[in-house]
């Protein structure tokens, strides 16, 4: 299925570009929301990749985690199982529908779908696709609300839903996590930190810097703040304010950066704790690697930080204080992403630290279920049950 629906991806994709919402949007929404409705045919041979690499994983339901004799003729194993069903609301997002469609198939999920109405037409002409590459099981698997029910009436349905995962901006995510008894997965914030240590090769910070911003700014792993350590100078905050602004960013000054050197001219941030989704970005300056650490913990929001260093013990340090779902050293955070991953796709990133965390591929949409196999053991004060406890081969 997951081979068929990678194929009539590619074949449709004509119709499917066709039938991008871009130009009725264009003037209507915000600039950030408009780049991911876009669909391009670089785009649309990125996700049939990624599907097909999903379809190569070795089969991920009812894979045996753990295996125990209990006692005697009595056997207890973990497997993995389907959490069940999913309904993923989503913004100006086409390309999420069919990344998800492949994640639920291959994990053995049913999914429910609304997408938001900026994006309805490229919703359906992408479902169509989908639906009729799966065959006659389409419908029943993968269904797509395109009646103008409130999200407030989906969420209320916690006796069919089994998880809701948000995929659009703050005031959605914030909104659903508020408004029902669902377990939610995703995140409300993509406030993206890099951290320029004074040990840092300044070449490459400015190449990763330029990067983390301008390739795709309206994406949640897009860099917001960059931190850079004091002892670099004016010459190394000068150099990346050159790298940001040569690739037309928008450069704010943090607090600090603004006291130390008001000639600069910069706009102040407008918060110590902002997500641009754009090309704005705050440049601060940090006396120290705690400092830097401390400032993540207080104004991110747990999804990407980066720290550039040639410094191996200022890199550990980093990647084991920063308690975020990704913690990068000398990377961009453009790679925090269930494509470049290996997952294939993600159905999102998740911040929470219970389940999933960061992109969530397949494994992330399984829980786990207990399935013993017995020959009439029972309980009744244990009697006559020798509990051995031993260790068996998972395969």
């Amino acid at each position: 299925m997951l081979h068929r629906v990678a194929d009539a991806l590619v074949a449709n994709e004509q119709q499917i570009m066709e039938e991008n919402d871009v130009e009725e949007a264009r003037g209507k929404i915000a600039d950030a929301l408009l780049q991911r409705l876009i669909m391009k045919p670089q785009k649309i041979a990125q996700l049939a990749q990624g599907i097909r690499a999903i379809a190569a994983e070795d089969e991920p339901i009812r894979r045996v985690l753990s295996r125990i004799e209990v006692a005697d003729g009595l056997v207890l194993e973990k497997q993995t199982a389907p959490i069940g069903v999913l309904l993923i609301i989503f913004e100006a997002r086409p390309d999420a529908l069919p990344q998800i469609a492949s994640l639920a198939l291959r994990s053995g999920n049913g999914l429910l779908l609304k997408g938001g109405k900026e994006a309805a037409r490229s919703n359906a002409a992408l479902h169509k696709v989908i639906v009729d590459a799966i065959g006659a099981l389409g419908p029943d698997l993968i269904a797509l609300v395109t009646s103008r029910d409130e999200i407030a009436d989906l969420l209320k349905l916690d006796d069919v839903i089994d998880l809701v995962i948000p995929r659009g901006g703050n005031e959605l995510v914030s909104h659903i996590q508020a408004n029902t008894k669902i377990p939610v997965l995703g995140h409300a914030d993509g406030i993206c930190h890099i951290y320029v240590d004074k040990a840092a090769d300044l070449d490459k910070a400015l190449k990763i810097v330029a990067d983390a911003k301008a390739d795709y700014p309206a994406a949640c792993n897009a860099v917001e703040t960059v931190l850079v350590h004091e002892a670099l100078g004016d010459a190394g905050v000068d150099a990346l304010l050159q790298a940001l602004r040569a690739v037309g960013a928008e450069v704010h000054a943090g607090e600090r950066l603004a006291a130390a050197r008001p000639a600069l001219g910069l706009p102040a941030a407008p918060a110590a704790r902002h997500e641009y989704s754009s090309l704005g970005v705050t440049l601060e300056t940090v006396e120290a690697l705690q400092q830097a650490i401390d400032h993540i913990h207080a104004y991110g929001s747990g999804h990407t930080e980066s720290i550039i260093t040639e410094d191996a013990a200022a890199a550990d340090a980093f990647l084991l204080g920063v308690d975020s779902a990704c913690v990068f050293h000398n990377a961009s955070t453009r790679f925090s992403d269930g494509f470049r991953f290996g997952l294939g796709a993600e159905v999102g990133i998740s911040t929470s630290r219970i389940h999933a965390r960061g992109p969530v591929g397949v494994e992330g949409l399984l829980t786990s279920k207990w399935v013993m196999r017995g020959s009439g053991q029972v309980v009744a004060k244990d009697t006559g049950v020798n509990y051995t406890f031993k260790k068996l081969p998972t395969s």
